[in-house]
C-alpha cells in the first residue's frame, strides 16, 4: 500500500493527521474559553462531552489520529537518517532558510507529548476516563468526609490542577514546544499534499505563525486566568457553581445508592451542605433517608455513607 510502502504517502498521512490535530487544538482552545465568560456554561458542555457515545467515537478517533502522526513521525525520521547514512555525523554548514524548528521537529513533538500526557492526567482520566470506569477522583471535605467529584464539574477540575504551583510553568513550556512544532508542521502539510511553489509557500508560512500564535496565546492567556482563579478560589467559592457541583453530586448519589431491601429505592432530600450536620431529630440534614415505616436497614447504608452515625436516630425516628 503506498501509504506504509512510500515517502510520499507517509508524508500525506502525516500532514493529514497533523491537520485533524490543528483543527481540534483550534476547538479546544475556543470551549476553555467558555470556562473563563461562563464557567457554568463550561460544565455542561463537559458534561455533553462526557461518556457518551458520539464523545467516545470523536475520542477513539483523537487518539487514532495522534497515534498515526506518531508512529509515522518516527518512522520518517528513522527513513532519513537511514538515507544520509554516515553524513549525519558530518560537520557541516546548515542552511539558513532551514527552521529550528524543522531541524528539531521530533524534539518538539517528545516534548509536546510529555505536555499532552500531563494534561490528560489532570483531566480526561478524572472526567471521562472516570466516567467509564466508575472510579471517580475525590476531594476531602471540610468536616473530613471524602465525597466523590463529579466528572462533568470541569471547574473544579481545573481548580485542582492550577490550584498547583508547578501547573502554570509547565503548561507554559509545553505551549512553546507546541507553538513551534505547529508553526512549522502547519505550512509544511500544505507542501507535503503538493501545494509547493515559490507564490504560495511563504503565504502558508504566514498563516502558520499568525494562526498558531493566535492559537497558542489564547491557551496561555487561559492558563494564566485558570491559575489566578485557582488561586482565589473563585471556582469554590461561586454560588452558581456551588449550586452545580450539588446538583451533580445528588444525581450521581441517587445514581449508585443500593435499593432498600423491600425493593424501594431510598429517596435523596434536598440539603444545603450534605454530610457536615450530622442528624437532626427530623432528620432533614442526614444525606439519604427512607419513607414510611419502612425499617433501619435501609436507612443506614444510606446514612452511614454521608453522616456516619446516623442509622440509630433513624430507627428511632421511624419506630
Amino acid at each position: 500500500m503506498w501509504l506504509t510502502n512510500s515517502s510520499i504517502g507517509r508524508k500525506l498521512v502525516m500532514s493529514l493527521t497533523g491537520a485533524f490535530l490543528v483543527l481540534f487544538v483550534t476547538f479546544h482552545v475556543l470551549m476553555n474559553a467558555v470556562a473563563i465568560f461562563w464557567p457554568s456554561a463550561y460544565n455542561v458542555v463537559c458534561e455533553f462531552l462526557g461518556a457518551n457515545w458520539y464523545a467516545l467515537v470523536g475520542t477513539v478517533v483523537l487518539a487514532a489520529g495522534f497515534l498515526l502522526h506518531i508512529i509515522y513521525a518516527i518512522w520518517l525520521t528513522i527513513q532519513n537518517r537511514n538515507a544520509r547514512g554516515g553524513d549525519r555525523y558530518a560537520v557541516v554548514s546548515k542552511p539558513a532558510q532551514v527552521e529550528w524548528s524543522s531541524q528539531n521537529m521530533l524534539v518538539l513533538g517528545f516534548v509536546v507529548i510529555a505536555f499532552i500526557a500531563i494534561h490528560l492526567i489532570q483531566f480526561w482520566a478524572k472526567m471521562q476516563l472516570a466516567e467509564i470506569t466508575g472510579n471517580l477522583a475525590t476531594f476531602s471535605t471540610p468536616c473530613g468526609h471524602e465525597m466523590p467529584l463529579p466528572p462533568a464539574a470541569g471547574t473544579l477540575f481545573l481548580q485542582m490542577a492550577f490550584g498547583q504551583v508547578w501547573t502554570l510553568p509547565v503548561y507554559l513550556v509545553g505551549l512553546v514546544a507546541l507553538w513551534f512544532h505547529m508553526t512549522h508542521g502547519f505550512w509544511s502539510m500544505f507542501q507535503s499534499c503538493g501545494w509547493n511553489n515559490q507564490l504560495w509557500i511563504p503565504r502558508l508560512k504566514k498563516i502558520a505563525n499568525w494562526w498558531t500564535t493566535i492559537v497558542i496565546g489564547l491557551f496561555a492567556i487561559e492558563a494564566v486566568v485558570f491559575t489566578v482563579q485557582a488561586n482565589n478560589e473563585a471556582y469554590l467559592k461561586c454560588p452558581e457553581l456551588q449550586g452545580q457541583y450539588m446538583e451533580m453530586m445528588q444525581k450521581h448519589v441517587a445514581e449508585n445508592l443500593p435499593a432498600c431491601p423491600m425493593g424501594e429505592d431510598v429517596v435523596m432530600v434536598d440539603v444545603e451542605e450534605p454530610c457536615c450536620g450530622g442528624c437532626s431529630e427530623d432528620k432533614g440534614e442526614c444525606c439519604g433517608k427512607c419513607e414510611g415505616e419502612k425499617s433501619g436497614d435501609c436507612c443506614s447504608e444510606a446514612a452511614q455513607d454521608c453522616c456516619g452515625g446516623c442509622s440509630q436516630n433513624e430507627e428511632n425516628t421511624n419506630n
